[in-house]
């Protein structure tokens, strides 16, 4: 299906990449379809890992001897520094190869999952789960910069596109069902150490058919100042972000690393607008598909990320599904998603990206209409299905296209920043929607205990997801550009300051 979707052409490089450094596949050049599925598969299990291990914490906590709070940071440790390192991983791509940045990436992830997989105390899983966090933000962006390196643009990159992020966001969808069946097939140490033997033929696919080459001309230097304050301080954000599911928004641990990562991206705005070579020259930003695409990702997958939680709470604390059951129940809609993504390219080719994100939004804050008018005594198909079918959907119909803006309006050479824009906008946006939604559930409960206050407190967040898509769908009609966007933006001289 891949290599139908995709074409069984050859890879397209960049002409200042040496023959040598190309993978070694017939003619020197990996077969197309091969390579946009190496990358997809490095996407699939970065995304995987952040809700895998849901389903798998009592067990973690029984047996490594866990409390709460540390428990809590299996999740956190792994998202936060996913979060913290993603643009450093971007630019690493654009300087020093995204192969090699590819590689780096999956190996680090590999070997940090065979050490959470055989963790024998708490703080052994944590460091090894933010290992593999650090491992997937030089990974994620990679991935993506070699599909829309791969690929020219026009139908073929939008249909690349499409099956990156089919796979991406199946990741994401499937983790449930993936951790739920790990989890009760074998042990929760299946659960990271399945990321083995896949992460070593990914690898090696990578060594066979990823070409080599980096897209940055002149010299090899990273915007060290720019690095590190762009790192702390969405780490820091991220950090407060986590805090809010156990602390709440007003608690001091709360408020000062979130105000603390906001003034360190500040200054590093400022420190941008100033620097010769920056880590992420803000004239991107001048491209209305890069900054437009950028907001409308944040904005809507603050709203959809909470999907995936609050559907498998439902099913598991309201209707009574086991962790598996619940995991089997969504996979219609982990299936809509691949379907809306990969829909997406032929209607994009008549209808214009910003028409047809528009119209997934939409669709997809239907479907989260719906799902808030569930009850305790719900069905299947009119309680979990048809609903998720609709979210899905719609997720995959919007995400297409967005993704494809948001990495068509940049030259070659800020390929890989760009790329770790995007994501750092996709899982910031993912994460402090979730945070949002999850207290707005805990305040409509308001201590009150039972199916009836659990399923309130999920149909209360879940209308805000609605809204929160609607007002996503707002700013699409008036940002996103109608022509599509894609002509590359001229970054300023390194001596003439961005705006």
């Amino acid at each position: 299906m891949l290599r139908n979707a995709i074409g069984d052409g050859r890879a397209h490089a960049d002409d200042r990449v040496p023959s040598a450094g190309r993978g070694r596949g017939s003619g020197g050049r990996a077969p197309l379809w091969l390579l946009v599925a190496t990358a997809c598969a490095g996407q699939f299990l970065v995304v995987l890992d952040v809700s895998v291990v849901n389903v798998a914490l009592p067990s973690m906590r029984t047996a490594l001897d866990m409390s709460p709070a540390a428990l809590g940071w299996v999740v956190s440790a792994y998202s936060i520094a996913f979060a913290g390192f993603m643009l450093l991983g971007g630019r690493a791509g654009d300087l020093w190869g995204r192969r090699r940045m590819f590689l780096v990436g999956l190996a680090l992830f590999t070997v940090a999952s065979l050490a959470g997989g055989l963790a024998q105390e708490g703080w052994h899983l944590l460091a090894a789960r933010a290992a593999q966090g650090l491992g997937a933000a030089v990974l994620a962006p990679a991935t993506l910069t070699i599909v829309t390196a791969a690929v020219p643009e026009g139908p073929a990159r939008a249909r690349a596109l499409a099956t990156w992020t089919a796979v991406g966001a199946g990741g994401g969808a499937a983790g449930g069902f993936v951790g739920g069946a790990l989890t009760d097939g074998l042990s929760w140490r299946w659960v990271l150490l399945v990321n083995v033997p896949v992460g070593v033929l990914v690898l090696a696919a990578a060594v066979r058919w990823i070409p080599g080459g980096r897209t940055a001309t002149g010299p090899r230097r990273l915007d060290l100042p720019g690095a590190l304050l762009v790192t702390a301080g969405a780490t820091a954000l991220a950090y407060g972000i986590a805090r809010t599911e156990t602390a709440g928004w007003s608690a001091p641990s709360t408020l000062l690393p979130f105000t603390a990562g906001l003034a360190l991206l500040g200054v590093f705005l400022l420190v941008e607008a100033r620097t010769r070579e920056p880590l992420m020259p803000l004239g991107l930003f001048r491209s209305r598909a890069v900054a437009s695409a950028n907001a409308a990702i944040l904005l809507c997958g603050s709203g959809m990320f909470g999907m995936w939680f609050f559907m498998t709470q439902y099913a598991q604390n309201v209707l009574g599904y086991s962790p598996l059951d619940a995991g089997l129940a969504l996979i219609p809609s982990s299936l809509s998603v691949v379907v809306g993504a990969q829909t997406a390219p032929f209607l994009m080719r008549r209808f214009g990206a910003r028409a047809v994100a528009v119209g997934g939004t939409l669709l997809g804050a239907a479907g989260f209409g719906w799902q808030s008018t569930m009850g305790t005594d719900g069905t299947y198909t009119t309680a979990i299905l048809l609903p998720g079918i609709l979210m899905s959907l719609g997720g995959g119909l919007w995400t297409t296209p967005l993704a494809s803006l948001a990495t068509s309006g940049a030259a070659p050479g800020d390929a890989g920043v760009v790329s770790g824009l995007m994501n750092t906008s996709r899982t910031l946006g993912g994460a402090l929607g979730l945070s949002v939604l999850t207290a707005v559930a805990t305040a409509t409960t308001a201590g009150r205990a039972g199916p009836e206050a659990l399923t309130d407190g999920y149909a209360a967040a879940l209308r805000l997801s609605g809204g929160l898509l609607l007002a996503g769908a707002a700013l699409m009609i008036v940002w996103l550009p109608r022509g599509g966007g894609t002509k590359p933006v001229a970054v300023p001289p390194a001596d003439s300051p961005a705006p």
